[in-house]
């Protein structure tokens, strides 16, 4: 007999007990002996059964199942983040279904249809970069099933979101390029209808403003999170009268992109140009010359948001509240901003920058406000 085959009658009559005692013994219900208990769970586990899954959700309007949709699964951000929520889910006995969207919002929607059809219990996001319409998540919120953005975040709908500490993050980037001597700093950004986007712009912004350095539109260019754009870029920043002499990019694979493309152009990364990016991806430590970034408690960010949905799913949809936890990033320094001579000290106004030991998660509500360095 086929393990797939195997169901509830069949362990019944190999134990001569009911169907239903069986079905409450592989629930743990306190109502069963527990001797009876033990020989159930010894026949499953000897059959090899497995729950019909679907069945028990249309008897019990649950699933045990959750959804991740993903923007996007080439960098090492996204696979780190769903492992992290996996590994929460699986300890309270939760299966995930994932999906990722190739940055398109079509597939993005048509992903989220997927998720209402195998009924999950409750679905974690991270929208793509073209995502400004949203009715398709209000579904889920409508319907009662619980939602958690993480990382890209829907400011529109009120529900639980987990981000990293964008804005901060990007100010102590940019104030460690000044701190280097670097006067004329570039941002190679994204779409700006992202709010992510926004955040590490306000970021830069600040840090400029705090530092006394003018803040010059034409030296912030959207890359539409693609690198293929970056050569063109970088090109347009270097011909200039006033050439950049540093770039902060919206991420990693932007910045070692613009870092190859400088370095083709004969261009020496940090001495001529300083270049930092975000995320501190697999691979920005072994770059040449490695990548100074922000690094992110992506495995973190994973459980966090596992953390809050499932905490969702034991109230009722009238008490759930749009908390916001924000996740610290950390600076982290390397050769792609590190000149042969000494840097000029620099000290944080932020917590956590040059501390590669200590991860904060808190709950915040708007921007933090700048303190005097």
């Amino acid at each position: 007999m086929k393990g797939s085959s195997i169901t509830i009658v069949d362990i019944a009559k190999k134990l001569n007990i009911s169907k239903s005692t069986v079905s409450r013994a592989l629930t743990n219900n306190p109502n069963v002996n527990p001797e009876t208990r033990q020989k159930v769970l010894a026949l499953a586990d000897q059959l090899a059964y497995q729950p019909n899954m679907l069945s028990i959700g249309l008897r019990t309007n649950k699933t045990k199942t959750i959804g991740i949709v993903v923007p996007e699964l080439i960098s090492s951000f996204y696979p780190t983040v769903m492992a992290g929520a996996q590994e929460a889910a699986a300890q309270r006995g939760f299966s995930v279904l994932t999906a990722s969207c190739n940055e398109n919002y079509a597939t993005e929607v048509a992903n989220s249809k997927v998720m209402l059809a195998n009924c999950v219990d409750g679905v974690l996001v991270s929208i793509t970069k073209e995502t400004i319409n949203y009715d398709h998540w209000m579904t889920f919120y409508r319907r009662g099933i619980p939602i958690v953005f993480f990382d890209r975040v829907c400011g529109e709908m009120m529900v639980p979101k987990v981000v990293v500490s964008d804005y901060e993050s990007s100010f102590n980037a940019v104030a460690h390029l000044v701190a280097s001597g670097r006067k004329r700093i570039a941002h190679l950004t994204g779409p700006a209808q992202m709010l992510i986007m926004q955040k590490r712009l306000n970021g830069y912004r600040a840090a400029l403003n705090k530092h006394g350095l003018t803040y010059d539109e034409s030296l912030v260019i959207d890359t539409d999170l693609n690198v293929t754009n970056v050569k063109m870029q970088v090109k347009y920043l270097l011909e200039q009268k006033q050439p950049v002499d540093a770039i902060f990019a919206v991420n990693d694979a932007i910045a070692m992109e613009a870092v190859q493309v400088l370095k083709k152009m004969n261009k020496r990364v940090p001495e001529d140009i300083a270049v930092v990016g975000f995320g501190d991806h697999y691979g920005s430590g072994f770059a040449d010359p490695a990548l100074t970034t922000i690094a992110v408690p992506n495995r973190e960010m994973g459980k966090t948001a596992m953390s809050l949905l499932l905490s969702l799913m034991d109230k009722e949809p009238a008490s759930w509240k749009p908390i916001t936890r924000i996740l610290d990033g950390e600076l982290v320094v390397r050769q792609s901003t590190i000149k042969p001579e000494p840097m000029v000290s620099y000290v944080s106004s932020y917590p956590g920058v040059f501390q590669m030991n200590s991860l904060h998660n808190r709950e915040f509500s708007d921007d933090k406000k700048l303190k005097a360095i």
